[in-house]
């Protein structure tokens, strides 16, 4: 994906202008000051400002991660006293998502935060609500067009699986003839060609190691347990296990435990909090999981919240916002983990 940059201001006047501003260059005897112009626009803060209508559709919450975007847009519009949210009820059907949206755009509000049940099926309504004047934060699930939003924030499959395969590579360094396994979510989705992938790639940074077994589950607690029960089966001697869910951890922990094995390291995927308090209590083969954070949600509403009110993002020089956030897919293990068990998701 390369999102368009976001449309700039007109930087210079007429021609005329400048060419009697470059006359007076000439001529002058002044001292030219060549420091840059420093950028006074307000960034979006804390402080009150203009008031904001933030709609937000997205999905049914039918998984922990899914439940935790919405719990995370809720509680950070409700930190501002100058954002109302009109949040839709999740649907996983397509044609009533897009009508929950369409009655979004109907009610004019200011800014739109769209997680997409389908990126390419909502695209036309995405665009829609462009078109009417409303500008759209895409959250993660990506339209099919840049065009169809005017800021992308999700997270890094591909860097999810960059970072297992470098946490478990640096683990194994020192192993001679190391086998990797891989329990992976749903194969028709590219989320999980991504992960994959990048697991792949980082493994390639470590010439001791071989990944020897793969298998898909569908980050379901059942296929959690039925997948790594047959994984486990068919790999009697491995080192390194990562899966790419933490809610089908749960089950892969059970069909672990079940088989009283304990002999190689677990990473998971996402960021639940079962997983951190399992990291925490180290009493189990999940060592670690690395992030895809809901907190993304939150980040999203700080995004509307900005471009409803005409301003930057903190810490930034740029007038406007990004037009794309892809978030870093941190590992969490037992040092950090009090760090981000707060962000946990149930």
């Amino acid at each position: 994906m390369s999102p368009l940059t976001s449309r700039r201001g007109l930087l210079f006047g007429t021609a005329a202008v400048s060419a009697g501003a470059f006359l007076a260059g000439c001529t002058s005897n002044e001292v030219k000051d060549d420091k840059p112009a420093a950028n006074d626009q307000p960034a979006a803060g804390d402080k009150p400002g203009k008031h904001v209508t933030i709609g937000f559709a997205g999905p049914q919450a039918d998984h922990g991660w899914l439940n935790a975007i919405n719990a995370n847009a809720k509680s950070r519009a409700a930190k501002y006293s100058d954002v109302t949210l009109e949040i839709t009820e999740g649907s996983n059907d397509t044609a009533a998502q897009i009508g929950q949206i369409e009655t979004l755009i109907n009610k004019k509000v200011d800014v739109l935060v769209v997680l997409p049940a389908d990126g390419k099926a909502l695209t036309q309504v995405g665009l829609k609500a462009m078109r009417a004047g409303i500008p759209v934060v895409n959250l993660d699930r990506v339209f099919n067009t840049p065009q169809a939003y005017r800021c992308w924030i999700g997270g890094d499959n591909y860097g999810m699986g960059l970072s297992a395969g470098h946490y478990i590579g640096e683990k194994l360094k020192g192993k001679a003839d190391a086998r990797v396994i891989e329990l992976a979510g749903l194969d028709n989705l590219e989320l999980t060609k991504q992960r994959t992938q990048g697991f792949d790639d980082a493994l390639k940074n470590y010439p001791n190691i071989k990944k020897v077994a793969r298998q898909a589950a569908d980050f379901t607690v059942e296929s959690g347990q039925t997948k790594m029960a047959q994984l486990l089966q068919a790999q009697p001697e491995f080192d390194a296990l990562w899966n790419h869910d933490d809610d089908q951890g749960v089950g892969a922990l059970r069909a672990i435990q079940q088989a009283g094995r304990d002999d190689f390291l677990m990473v998971g995927g996402a960021g639940a909090l079962s997983a951190f308090q399992a990291i925490k209590q180290d009493n189990s083969v999940l060592k670690a999981t690395v992030l895809y954070p809901p907190t993304m949600a939150a980040s999203a509403i700080d995004l509307a919240r900005a471009l409803g009110q005409g301003k930057g993002v903190g810490g930034l020089a740029e007038y406007e916002i990004p037009a794309s956030i892809t978030l870093y897919s941190a590992v969490v293990d037992k040092d950090n983990v009090d760090r981000y068990m707060p962000t946990g998701f149930r």
